[in-house]
């Protein structure tokens, strides 16, 4: 039920955003350790197959939620540089209350070296984020849209911007 829950949720905010998910399969919530990490590799090549991405970009391998830390894995895995690929880059993205409750006792540390403005963007992103209200905690709170925005500052602050979004550039290839 949680996962059909969060499916509807996905479909709201693809639809604000303007983009359409191409496969949502059916895994285990907050449990993805407890399947092969082959199988989501495979979900992640099916996919990598049909869209030929240029850039990639996958949950951080330093969050706390275990979820995100084997599709990190998966993800690196399926994009592992081989000859003939295409894709010229990966970025890791961070997740409030997932990124940064994690300790480097247990993972590594999100250190973010992309940075991009989003000022113009953060009425949508915010409505978008709105349709995860299940999700979304009351501030003060890391994943409350507080939290968020500020997060949001914080990282404009950090380049000179009004607004951005933090990324780690995993793997970059020049062709």
């Amino acid at each position: 039920k949680e996962i059909l829950k969060r499916r509807k949720c996905a479909l709201i905010a693809a639809e604000t955003l303007g983009f359409e998910w191409l496969s949502s399969p059916m895994l285990p919530d907050n449990s993805l350790d407890s399947i092969p990490l082959l199988k989501v590799v495979k979900f992640i090549e099916e996919i990598k197959d049909k869209v030929n991405p240029d850039i990639i970009y996958t949950h951080s391998g330093a969050d706390l939620n275990i979820d995100h830390r084997v599709t990190f894995e998966a993800t690196l895995t399926a994009f592992r540089p081989q000859p003939n690929e295409t894709w010229t880059e990966i970025r890791s993205f961070e997740v409030p209350s997932s990124s940064d409750y994690g300790h480097t006792s247990i993972s590594p540390s999100f250190l973010p070296n992309l940075y991009i403005d989003i000022s113009e963007h953060w009425l949508k992103k915010e409505q978008s984020l709105k349709a995860y209200k299940s999700e979304l905690r009351e501030s003060p709170h890391s994943r409350s849209l507080k939290g968020i925005k500020n997060l949001s500052l914080l990282r404009g602050n950090q380049v000179g911007v009004e607004m951005a979004e933090a990324f780690q550039i995993i793997r970059k290839i020049t062709r």
